[in-house]
């Protein structure tokens, strides 16, 4: 319930703030935002960030498969094949690279 509370109220800050600042307001925070975004020592920290949670990823799944090894069922298995091929090579949808 203190969740609900807490996003509630932030909600309702965010819509007051909004409406009192108006669209300039928005615009000149859009475009501060998509400078930021395009920083290139954001976009690496991004890509790095990325790499990093793509080999951890990698490593739980090695950890599981070697863990639970045969007891998953295999349509199970082969579903988790077909994500990883699909997932591989070339840019993911947030323009980082998955190598």
């Amino acid at each position: 319930m203190r969740y609900k509370l807490t996003f509630v109220v932030g909600l309702a800050i965010g819509y007051v703030i909004g409406t009192r600042a108006g669209r300039e307001r928005y615009e000149q925070l859009k475009r501060s935002v998509r400078q930021f975004s395009q920083n290139p020592a954001v976009r690496n920290a991004a890509e790095s960030a990325a790499h990093n949670g793509r080999e951890a990823a990698g490593r739980a799944f090695h950890a599981v498969s070697d863990k639970v090894g045969d007891r998953v069922p295999d349509s199970v298995a082969q579903r988790v094949r077909a994500l990883r091929e699909r997932g591989s090579g070339g840019e993911d949808e947030w323009g980082t690279s998955n190598t």
